[in-house]
């Protein structure tokens, strides 16, 4: 119980550290819990954890989150980023409820998928952050109804775990004319309905399978996510304004290339 206990705390901190960076939290947490032997009913607790971090999200963003709300029904400009971010979220919410038996019984149980996937999604990353020199929206509001469809389409490809809802989004929204830092704050804003949606249908579809020692685990999990993720959200802008995503490309390479020789050795 302790350990499990104390697993629960590490792969939350984890979740905190990866959500927003486009590293793959997912695939941290499956490929972290299969080398600790941590096996969570349904995989629920990698899911439902999720919502710590999406707290730490609506704790950064909710003065701006209140602004553009309490301005949309008077405001164009706010309901139009309103309306982008819903469309946006259409795509994965569509899939993710046809999908969802087969992404977690599947997908969500294929270590060595989701080590090829980091490592694919890193190189990608690398390639797409050295030509997105010429962007044409500099800010997230500025993104056009049909930008924000086409990049809710890239956040599809993320139902594959180790491929990075954030890393696809921001990928699709460099491809697509966003600068890096409207790319990576488009991911933030769509993030809040996508993990809501992620958590409930989850909880939904789970809770008969949830005790008191997953509910236990999935609280720990929960605390620890909410507060790495307020430190990684404040720090993100700055730096990939100034750096661009080239090192996490490199993360998820040299990640995804220990988890394979790992796997290969049979851990």
């Amino acid at each position: 119980m302790e350990s499990n206990t104390i697993v629960a705390a590490v792969l939350g901190i984890l979740e905190g550290l990866t959500e927003f960076i486009p590293v793959s939290s997912t695939g941290h947490i499956l490929l972290a819990g299969h080398f600790l032997g941590f096996d969570s009913p349904g995989r629920s607790f990698e899911v439902l954890i999720q919502l710590g971090a999406l707290l730490a999200i609506l704790g950064v963003y909710s003065a701006r989150i209140v602004q553009i709300l309490t301005s949309a029904p008077r405001d164009p400009a706010a309901r139009r980023f309103v309306m982008a971010v819903l469309l946006a979220f259409l795509p994965a919410a569509i899939v993710g409820v046809l999908a969802h038996g087969f992404i977690k019984s599947v997908l969500f149980e294929t270590p060595i998928l989701i080590a090829v996937m980091l490592i694919l999604g890193g190189i990608v990353l690398l390639w797409v952050d050295r030509r997105a020199d010429h962007p044409v929206y500099d800010r997230a509001e500025d993104l056009p109804l049909s930008v924000a469809f086409k990049i809710g389409l890239f956040q599809c490809i993320a139902m594959v775990p180790g491929v990075s809802r954030s890393g696809a989004t921001i990928v699709g929204a460099l491809l697509l004319g966003a600068n890096k830092r409207a790319a990576a704050e488009f991911s933030f804003f769509l993030a809040m309905p996508t993990m809501l949606g992620a958590f409930t249908l989850d909880l939904i579809k789970n809770r008969d399978l949830l005790d008191a020692s997953a509910l236990g685990n999935i609280a720990i999990g929960f605390v620890a996510a909410f507060l790495t993720a307020l430190i990684v959200v404040r720090w993100l802008l700055g730096y990939v304004s100034q750096h661009g995503y080239a090192l996490f490309g490199w993360w998820r390479i040299i990640v995804g290339g220990i988890a394979l020789l790992a796997i290969s050795a049979g851990w």
